[in-house]
Formats: C-alpha cells, structure tokens, sequence
C-alpha cells in the first residue's frame, strides 16, 4: 500500500460500480468493502448495469442504489467508438462488431449521466467490462472524477481459457486492457499474482498497479458458520464430508474434483457436496451417474450461507483452471476447514503461503487431487493454522487499505486542480 502523502482529502462519497449482484466472489466483496465504507462514516452509491442477483438482499444499510439505463445496440456501439477514437481498431472486433455488446458497454452514457448529476468523489469498479466502461464514462462527461479500477482475475489466463478464447469479446481483452486501464487514476489487484501478470503478461506500467487483498473474513462470517446446518449427511459421526463451492463453469473445474471423489469414494466412505448453480449443472450430474458416485454427491445449487457447510466440513477443494484471489479458501480456512487447491494462475498458492496452510495441487490431476484428500482426511491440517492465515483478510484490515488508497487518488486529483 502508498504511504506517501498525509491525505488532506477524504473520499467522502464514493460510487461502487459493478454489472450486477449475481452470486460472485467479486459481488461479496465489493459488498463487503461498501459496509466497511458505511461503517467508517463515508457515503456509498452502489451503481449496477442491471439491478438483479443473489446478492441484492445483501446491499448493506445506508448505501444507495442506482440502476443505470441501457442505451440501444447501435448507439451504445457509437458511444463507445467515440470515447476511443485512437483505439479504434482494438475496439473494433470486441467491442463494435460483437455479436452482442456487453450490459456493460450499453450503459456507458447512462453512467456518464450519473457522473455529472451525482458527483461522487471517486468511483470504484470491478470486473474487467465496467472497469473499461467506468474509464470511458468519464472521458465522455469531461468529469475529473478520479477512476480507480479493480482486477479480479488471472486476465491473460483468463481470456486464453478455451471457453472464452472463441469469443471475440475476451479473445481480444488483453489489448484493450493494455490501452485503457492505464487511463485510470490507479489499477488495484486483488493478489501479488494477478498484479505482476497485468504488468508483465498484459503490460501495464508497474506504477500504476498496486496489490490490495479482498475483504473477506469479519464477525458476520463467523455468525454465519455457527448456524445449524439441517441435513442427515451433516450429523455428528456421519462420513466426510468433501466441500466445493463456485459457478458450476468450465473455470472451476468441478468435473476434474468429481473423478477425483470417485478415487477417494474407492477407498472409503465419502460424501461430495458442491454449492453454486450453472450451465454445466447436468454435464456434472451425468458424469457423476457414469462413475457409480451419484448417491454421494449432492449439489444443492446457490446457498445464501455457505460457511455452515464449510464449519461442518472435513475438507474443501478448490479445483480451478485459474482464479484471481480465490476467496473460498480464504473463507473456509476461517471456519477452521482444511482446504486443498489446485497450483492455478492466481492467488491460491499465495493464500495457502506455498503449501504451508493447505494442500496445493496439479490443474487437472484427478489422481493427484484424490491423495491429496486423503491425506487430509488422514492428517488435517490444525485448525489454529487455518484460522490464523484468514485473519490476514480480514475485512477491517482490506476496508482500511482501501480508503488509504480511495484518499490518496482523491488528494491528488485535487492537488492537479
């Protein structure tokens, strides 16, 4: 974190930009940082493209919300054209030609209203389209409102996923990242990882990026994971049970930890429960059947309380492709529940310090990542280890690095007045 200056200037308004409140790690935590804000006496507008998700319920008290206004196909495309008349061609094939603009993009000039009418003192925005649409929308209002931008992810990893890579709209990302987050008055990264790859893969300025950890772990968490959990598979004595939480997305690779269950579930009683919902719901579900595990696998789709499952677990796996700073492990961990990853590009080798605070895998490796299990269910590892490490997140210590931040961009954008 910058330590430079003594910040006359507080952020005392601050607009939290974000696409929706679907049931994302990126959603939670920037929910998580707006009650922080709140609770250090700031004001906070949560702007979304689109007022839907799991997590509208969760908007805390004392934030406003607004919901911006899509323009139609052709003039979004022309609004984002204009804003970039030097990138044009790099816009070209993402942005302009796309089968499909993004929510994102389409509220670019609803955003630019925003801006002018509500006059926030900084804005703060996560994922990587509303990041560039945050960034545009202030070049378009002729504001000076500073921008500072949030990267969630592995990008390059990311946009080379064979998943997203046929789609011109993340094939083409890292450009545009490369033109345009540079505009931004500071770029934030969630994890070591993911900073030094925006500076050395996608290639932007060092300077202008800077490593803050999420808000993860705070009373509310532990409240949440003291509460009963009714389920037989859950009582005292039952079998073990091996946890995984996420979007049910190539990304995570859930198919990778179900063959991996069916290696541990031929060595002993075992239970698989995996939490989040998805387009691959019945792929999983019939890879499950074809392996002869079905009976042991439960998917019960997105739970608002995850941390009781993972109070109650013997182990969570997190089997990602790739990741940013992967905050189930980190919530987990809090709960006092051994995790197992895979070594994927972004913050899981980070969190787990190298292994010491858990078991780091192979991508990919079914076999690897059934030993591994077992071994964790044979020796896990203390509890006092877990704990300690997720404290490290802590949702004071993040809400605390970022207002330092959120300040000083504020000071010096009025010291350039």
């Amino acid at each position: 974190m910058p330590t430079d200056s003594h910040t006359s200037i507080r952020a005392e308004k601050i607009a939290v930009f974000l696409p929706s409140l679907e049931g994302g790690g990126a959603e939670r935590s920037m929910l998580n940082l707006a009650e922080g804000f709140l609770a250090q006496g700031r004001k906070v507008e949560l702007v979304l493209c689109q007022a839907k998700g799991a997590y509208l319920d969760n908007i805390p008290a004392g934030a406003t919300m607004f919901e911006l206004h899509a323009s139609r196909n052709l003039w979004a495309r022309w609004i984002a054209a204009s804003a970039n008349l030097g990138d044009f061609l790099a816009l070209l094939r993402p942005v302009l030609l796309a089968k499909k603009i993004s929510p994102e993009v389409a509220r670019i000039r609803s955003l630019q209203r925003y801006i002018a009418d509500n006059q926030p003192d900084v804005i703060l925005s996560a994922l990587p389209y509303a990041n560039l649409s945050a960034i545009w929308a202030k070049q378009l209002s002729g504001s000076d409102v500073p921008v500072v931008v949030s990267e969630r992810i592995a990008l390059s990893t990311y946009c080379a996923a064979p998943s997203n890579f046929r789609k011109w709209r993340w094939r083409y990302l890292p450009e545009i990242v490369r033109r345009i987050y540079p505009k931004a008055d500071r770029v934030i990264a969630v994890s070591n990882h993911v900073a030094n790859e925006l500076i050395t893969t996608i290639g932007l300025p060092r300077d202008s990026v800077t490593a803050v950890h999420n808000p993860v772990v705070d009373d509310t968490l532990r409240a949440h994971a003291q509460e009963a959990l009714e389920h037989t598979w859950f009582i005292r004595g039952a079998a073990p049970i091996i946890l995984a939480a996420g979007r049910l997305t190539e990304q995570k690779d859930f198919a990778t930890l179900i063959r991996a269950f069916a290696g541990v579930r031929a060595d002993r009683e075992a239970r698989l429960v995996i939490l989040g919902e998805g387009r691959l719901r019945e792929e999983l579900e019939q890879l499950a059947c074809n392996l002869g595990i079905q009976a042991d696998v439960y998917m019960p789709g997105f739970v608002k309380n995850p941390f009781q499952y993972m109070a109650r677990a013997s182990a969570l796996v997190l089997s990602s492709e790739y990741e940013g700073l992967p905050g189930v492990l980190i919530q987990a961990m809090a709960c006092g529940c051994p995790v197992i990853s895979t070594d994927c590009p972004g913050g899981s080798r980070e969190i787990l310090e190298d292994g010491r605070c858990g078991t780091l895998v192979s991508i990919g490796n079914a076999d690897e990542m059934a030993k591994a299990i077992l071994a964790e269910l044979d020796s896990p590892t203390p509890k006092e280890i877990l704990i300690g490490r997720a404290e490290d997140f802590s949702v004071d210590r993040a809400v605390s690095n970022y207002l330092t931040l959120l300040d000083n961009v504020v000071s010096q954008a009025a010291s350039r007045k």
